[in-house]
């Protein structure tokens, strides 16, 4: 016995010659009947469940080749390397892609769409020359948005600063706070943190330590607020900073912190003024004092006559050689 489709209105019954005819508007039996309308008006219950199956139905997983699919949007991964991309490649060779990725149409290119989540496994197929097992959703920008930061949230568990940077992204993007919460479940204060952490730090600097799962909000903070109080130049810090020898993300981070920490050492006063400055045989030299306008250095004639006289004719020399020493060791820094 045919399956009879649940969803399809039946067939009007067919007419007998015991049927009485209907009338019809005109009052005579030559006029055609008017068009039969739907038992199942397109209002109610019906339009719900019509607007369900066409949820599923866009739920349906499908293979699109790889060429039609874009990676444009906020990334929530800082990179992927060539190691993991070939890593997951091989697994897909001898096991298939076992989790589609989500993509939603692109408006202006019919055929053609944008990914929302699975970016390394959509790499990870390109490399293979497969076409992509693909759940295709129509989402508007807001809802791509909680679609990927929730799903690479449960499934990526991405760093601190890999949050942070997606964060930024979306707020420069314009989207409202509540959506960006939203999207990485966090509240009002994480946020600000995170986006404090992200305008204090540079994105060139970030990218080169990379993701650093290992190092929590707490000291990407720490060398935020190093850089907000103290004024520090983070890229001209981490250009001297060995970061191709290091074997981890993490160690890049400390190394960039050990250097940051090295540069605030040099910077604070060793002692507070007014000072008085002597020499290791006891002669007092001078007296340094400070004011909002100036430093002055004070030399007295009743303790080193000589040196006095001395540094008022060699003045100019020696201070341009302090200065150029100065120079050189902020080079160095």
């Amino acid at each position: 016995m045919a399956r009879r489709n649940l969803f399809q209105p039946p067939a009007p019954p067919k007419a007998t010659p015991t049927d009485t005819p209907l009338p019809t508007a005109a009052g005579s039996a030559g006029v055609p009947a008017p068009e039969t309308k739907s038992r199942f008006p397109n209002t109610g219950a019906m339009s719900g469940m019509k607007s369900t199956l066409k949820d599923l139905s866009s739920n349906a997983i499908r293979e699109i080749p790889t060429d039609l699919i874009e990676e444009a949007g906020p990334k929530d991964r800082l990179a992927f390397t060539d190691d993991e991309i070939a890593s997951l490649a091989q697994s897909i060779r001898q096991h298939g892609q076992q989790v589609p990725i989500m993509v939603r149409p692109i408006a202006d290119q019919p055929g053609h769409f944008r990914v929302v989540y699975g970016r390394r496994r959509l790499r990870a197929l390109r490399s293979l020359g497969l076409t992509a097992k693909a759940l295709v959703r129509s989402l508007s920008d807001e809802q791509a948005v909680l679609a990927q930061g929730q799903e690479n949230s449960q499934r990526l568990d991405p760093s601190f600063i890999e949050k942070a940077r997606f964060v930024a992204q979306l707020s420069e993007g314009g989207y409202d706070q509540s959506v960006v919460m939203d999207a990485l479940a966090i509240d009002k204060p994480m946020l600000s943190r995170m986006l404090k952490v992200t305008r204090s730090v540079p994105a060139s600097v970030i990218e080169q330590i990379g993701a650093a799962h290992g190092i929590g909000r707490r000291r990407w903070e720490e060398l935020a607020d190093a850089a907000l109080t103290h004024a520090l130049d983070l890229e001209a810090i981490a250009e001297n900073v060995a970061f191709e020898s290091a074997k981890t993300t993490d160690e890049r981070f400390a190394r960039l912190s050990e250097a940051v920490s090295r540069k605030l050492t040099r910077q604070t006063p060793p002692k507070p003024l007014p000072l008085t400055l002597s020499h290791k045989d006891g002669t007092r030299l001078a007296e340094v004092n400070e004011t909002a306008r100036a430093v002055t250095i004070k030399l007295s004639k009743a303790d080193a006559p000589e040196f006095v006289r001395w540094l008022s004719e060699n003045a100019e020399t020696e201070l341009s050689r302090l200065y150029e020493t100065w120079q050189s060791s902020e080079k160095r820094d």
